[in-house]
């Protein structure tokens, strides 16, 4: 059956027989993903391929509480990235918050 060897090398997808794990995600990875599901003014990610800190600025977080604003941030990670990554901290502001937190702006 031809069709069952073509299916055999194409890679397709992390499936239970995977016995080399996929690579761990870099920070730049990570923020790609948040990037493309989320419109954030400010982000940064730190990590060092299991667990990651993340900053995340977005007018997306307004009017959301903490745990919303996480599903939001898990939402734009997506499956894949979500089980590649084993921690994940992040604080999630919105620019009114970011704005008020930071402390160069005190000097009135």
């Amino acid at each position: 059956m031809p069709a069952e060897a073509s299916l055999l090398c194409k890679d397709v997808g992390p499936g239970p027989l995977e016995s080399s794990p996929m690579a761990d995600p870099t920070p730049a990875e990570v923020q790609q993903y948040i990037a493309n599901g989320l419109d954030c003014q400010v982000l940064q990610v730190e990590g060092d391929g299991r667990h990651f800190f993340a900053t995340i600025v977005s007018t997306e977080f307004e009017g959301l509480n903490r745990v919303r604003r996480h599903q939001r941030v898990y939402q734009a990670l997506g499956e894949r990235m979500r089980e590649q990554i084993h921690a994940l901290s992040m604080k999630t502001l919105t620019p009114a918050e970011h704005a008020a937190a930071e402390p160069q702006h005190h000097h009135h």
